[in-house]
C-alpha cells in the first residue's frame, strides 16, 4: 500500500477509534450496552477512495447516502463503489419524491426518510414487484424549519398503522432530525421526546430509532438513539 493510502488510512481508522470511544462513553452516560448502536456512516460527502479503504479494513458496513441518483452512480453497475455492495448494508438517508420510489427499492437495503402514505404505497408496490419486503423508518418532523420532513410525534401512529398494512415494506421505527441550533437542554428534550414514541410503537431487536449526526450524537445515543448518522467526523482530518 502506497504510504499516502496507508497514512490516509490510519486517520480513518484513528476517526472511528475515537467515535466508538465517544459512543461507549454516551451509552454509559445514559445505562445503555454499547453493543446495541450500530453505527451508520454518511457516505454522500466521502471521497470513494476513503470509503473503498473503510471497507477494506472491515470498519464500514452501514452507510447512508441522502440521492437516489448519487447512490445509483457509485454503488451500482461500473460505480466506484459497487464492488462493496455485497459487504454493505446501504440506506436512503434523504428526502425521496415519488417518482424515485421504483428506483430506490431496487438499490437500497433500507429506506430510513418515509414521511408519508403515498411514499410508503409507491415503496411498497415496487418492492413487491422486485419481491423485497424493504424495510423502512418513518421519519419524525422534530425540527420546526417548515422545509424539514416528517410526520409529528402525534401524527406517527396513525401512519404507522397504514404503513404496517402495506405488503413490501416492514416499518422498522423512526428517524429524526434535532432542530439546529438547540441547547443541551433543549437536545435532550427533544430526544427523550422521541425515544417515548419509539418505545410506545416498536418493541424487540431489530428495530432502530435513528437520531443524532456529527454535531450531536453523543447526546442522541445517551437518549438512546440506536442508529446515529455520522459523516465529517468519519471522514474529517
Amino acid at each position: 500500500m502506497p504510504t499516502a493510502e496507508l497514512t490516509r488510512k490510519t486517520a480513518l481508522l484513528a476517526n472511528m477509534k475515537e467515535i466508538s470511544s465517544r459512543i461507549e462513553s454516551a451509552c454509559l452516560r445514559g445505562g445503555r450496552d454499547a453493543d446495541a448502536v450500530k453505527l451508520l456512516i454518511v457516505t454522500k460527502y466521502a471521497k470513494d477512495e476513503d470509503v473503498i479503504l473503510l471497507a477494506a479494513a472491515g470498519a464500514l458496513k452501514t452507510a447512508g447516502e441522502s440521492r437516489v441518483q448519487d447512490a445509483r452512480a457509485r454503488w451500482t453497475g461500473s460505480g466506484p463503489l459497487a464492488g462493496l455492495r455485497a459487504g454493505v448494508e446501504l440506506h436512503l438517508i434523504g428526502h425521496l419524491q415519488t417518482n424515485k420510489a421504483r428506483a430506490a427499492a431496487e438499490i437500497f437495503d433500507w429506506v430510513d426518510s418515509v414521511d408519508s402514505l403515498r411514499i410508503a404505497s409507491e415503496l411498497s408496490r415496487h418492492a413487491e414487484a422486485l419481491g423485497k419486503k424493504l424495510p423502512v423508518l418513518i421519519q419524525l418532523k422534530l425540527n420546526p424549519s417548515p422545509t424539514q420532513s416528517g410526520v409529528s410525534p402525534d401524527e406517527a401512529p396513525a401512519l404507522l398503522a397504514e404503513v404496517r398494512k402495506l405488503p413490501g415494506v416492514e416499518p422498522r421505527g423512526y428517524m429524526g432530525i434535532a432542530p439546529e441550533g438547540a441547547s443541551p437542554a433543549e437536545l435532550e428534550a427533544v430526544f427523550r421526546g422521541a425515544r417515548a414514541v419509539f418505545d410506545r410503537d416498536f418493541s424487540g431487536p431489530g428495530n432502530y430509532l435513528s437520531l443524532g449526526m456529527s454535531g450531536d450524537f453523543e447526546a442522541a445515543v445517551a437518549a438512546g438513539s440506536n442508529l446515529p448518522r455520522l459523516g465529517s467526523l468519519v471522514f474529517g482530518q
